[in-house]
């Protein structure tokens, strides 16, 4: 990872075997989100979704906090415009499926650390996996700012955590902590601090090893599920695993289970 960042911040990518780790990198400024860091986050999970060698992603940060959020001063003019940062075509980071923006198709585990606030708490939930270290300081801020959460944090709090539970956040702009943020289901695991990247990157390696179609069909059962309920996801059951039965990875699974070994997927 690039120890001296540009000015402006700026998102690093290192490949593992199988695995994408993205890392935000601006920790002077408690990795406070500029333009240039929205864009560079929409290609790296562009990448991600593109390059077929690549399984799963791993979203982290550098220094001691995961993010305080957007960097106001270069992102109001944007959004007092109505633009966004991340350029129409690539993968949208906060998953919205907005008019434009491709959907992410592979899993993201996420590494959140420290002040992980407004944005961090959106990117967090827009990912599949999260893994919290103890010392978290999460708070979904906007109201104290004049404006609203716009990222995903009314609509994934809300589903998550209930109603209730999830204005009692939004609309105090409290701080809570990582058994908070696990009692709601906002993370599904709480680790110290000095082994939050290393359990992260274990969940994501064991994820790359199963069969990749099927991975990515059972996430997007999974997601079409929670967006347009379990009887619309339910009718993709059949033809799906009709799809996968006939993979080469479904016949690389009954080998291997015949032959007492770990399977070799291709993704194929």
């Amino acid at each position: 990872m690039n120890t001296t960042p540009h000015p402006e911040g700026q998102i690093d990518c290192t490949v593992h075997g199988a695995v994408l780790q993205i890392a935000i990198n601006r920790p002077a400024k408690r990795n406070g989100f500029t333009p240039k860091m929205f864009r560079e986050l929409g290609e790296a999970y562009t990448r991600l979704d593109d390059e077929p060698a690549l399984r799963v992603g791993v979203l982290c940060a550098a220094g001691d906090h995961f993010t305080a959020g957007l960097d106001l001063p270069t992102i109001a003019p944007l959004m007092k415009r109505g633009e966004k940062s991340v350029p129409l075509g690539l993968v949208d980071p906060l998953n919205l499926g907005m008019e434009g923006y491709r959907r992410r198709v592979k899993p993201i585990v996420a590494a959140v650390q420290g002040i992980t606030y407004t944005l961090g708490i959106e990117l967090m939930l827009a990912a599949d996996i999260v893994v919290a270290a103890d010392d978290c300081r999460f708070s979904q801020l906007e109201v104290q700012r004049g404006i609203m959460a716009t990222g995903g944090a009314t609509l994934r709090m809300a589903e998550r955590a209930g109603m209730g539970n999830a204005l009692l956040h939004l609309l105090t702009a409290d701080v809570f902590d990582s058994a908070e943020a696990l009692r709601l289901n906002f993370v599904q695991k709480v680790v110290p601090a000095a082994g939050l990247l290393a359990e992260a990157m274990r969940i994501a390696e064991q994820i790359a090893a199963q069969a990749p179609l099927a991975v990515v069909a059972t996430r997007q059962n999974v997601l079409k599920g929670v967006e347009h309920g379990p009887l619309v996801a339910m009718h993709d059951f059949i033809s799906v695993q009709q799809r996968l039965s006939r993979s080469d990875d479904a016949a690389e699974g009954v080998r291997s289970f015949v032959e007492k070994r770990a399977a070799r997927f291709t993704g194929q």
